[in-house]
């Protein structure tokens, strides 16, 4: 019945903070839309940003800044990746290390956003033939 994944939300402490982190340092595309509401986009997927306090209805039970764990694929090289977040004073907390993707095998590396949110930066790893 499901055939992908549209959009998640995060509850945020700041937004222009958020935007900062995902928009310059990890290069999403911010977007305003239905009456200056904002998204970060990034493929065929968008990030819509709540304001903790004065989330939009209808909303989770339960909307709390620092909450979420998200993995995004990179299209570089995770020492490339690496060098950006050191540019921009990002602490990675481990990495690189392999796990599995929704795909398949990955490499990954970890860091937080502004809210402490796990961010995972990963790179798929070529499937090797039996």
């Amino acid at each position: 019945m499901i055939v992908a994944l549209d959009h998640v939300v995060l509850t945020v402490r700041d937004i222009g903070a958020t935007c900062e982190f995902y928009g310059r340092v990890l290069g999403m595309e911010v977007r305003s839309f239905a009456g200056g509401r904002i998204a970060l986009h990034c493929g065929s997927q968008k990030i819509n940003l709540h304001l903790a306090g004065a989330e939009f209805e209808p909303k989770a039970a339960k909307p709390a800044p620092g909450s979420a764990d998200l993995c995004f694929l990179v299209d570089r090289p995770l020492d490339q990746v690496l060098a950006r977040l050191g540019q921009a004073r990002i602490a990675v907390l481990e990495g690189p290390v392999q796990r599995t993707g929704a795909q398949g095998p990955i490499t990954s590396i970890y860091c937080r956003d502004p809210d402490g949110n796990l961010v995972e930066l990963a790179r798929p790893l070529p499937v090797q033939a039996p």
